[in-house]
């Protein structure tokens, strides 16, 4: 099972000012306690899971943020190098940056996670995925996802605001990852989803 999605800010393009990684928008499918404890969370303790979960989100935006940044700094391609986008110009996620890495208990989790994530320009793509599961179809997940994120909400465009299209990424993320589960995506299946999803977001 998946346990979280996030989008989140990347560092600037080498060159540009340097800003703080921002976590734009998240969900947490899994419902694993911060502390373990069998006893039922009062209302204050809830208070502290939901502040909780928004550190553990955050560690992982900023840890992405991080790993992006060196794959940047080791590609060792000038400023020049890195492209700007255009308004409505089409997005490559072939070539876009991307990778995994394993999260041992304690840091942030209570249990072990695995996170993939994918680049585009100024914007961060990941999944938290608990260690069993199949890195391959959660890979080709998130790329669907991004890809139809990037398609239908127009997150490149300047001005866009992820904050105010919260609804309209529900609805994606309900098709392609109803919750948090992994889906054996193929053509058939992933055309007939485009077309509920299309029909869904004309509404």
């Amino acid at each position: 099972m998946v346990h979280a999605f996030l989008i989140h800010t990347l560092h600037p393009r080498p060159g540009e000012e340097a800003g703080l990684c921002r976590v734009l928008y998240s969900r947490v499918f899994g419902s694993e306690r911060l502390d373990q404890s069998p006893e039922e969370p009062g209302l204050y303790d809830l208070e502290k899971e939901r502040l909780g979960r928004k550190e553990q989100i955050l560690a992982v935006a900023r840890q992405v943020d991080s790993t992006c940044k060196l794959l940047h700094q080791v590609s060792g391609r000038p400023a020049s190098d890195f492209p700007v986008q255009l308004p409505d110009e089409p997005i490559s996620l072939q070539d876009a940056p991307s990778g995994v890495f394993r999260l041992p208990p304690g840091d942030p989790f209570c249990e072990n996670k695995t996170v993939l994530w994918l680049g585009v320009l100024s914007l961060g793509f990941a999944l938290v995925c608990n260690p069993q599961e199949n890195l391959m179809l959660a890979e080709n997940t998130l790329r669907l996802v991004v890809k139809y994120l990037l398609e239908h909400l127009k997150l490149l465009n300047q001005g866009s605001d992820v904050v105010l299209k919260a609804d309209k990424t529900e609805i994606i993320l309900s098709k392609f990852l109803p919750h948090g589960q992994l889906l054996f995506l193929n053509d058939q299946f992933v055309q007939g989803l485009e077309k509920e999803l299309g029909a869904c977001l004309s509404k």
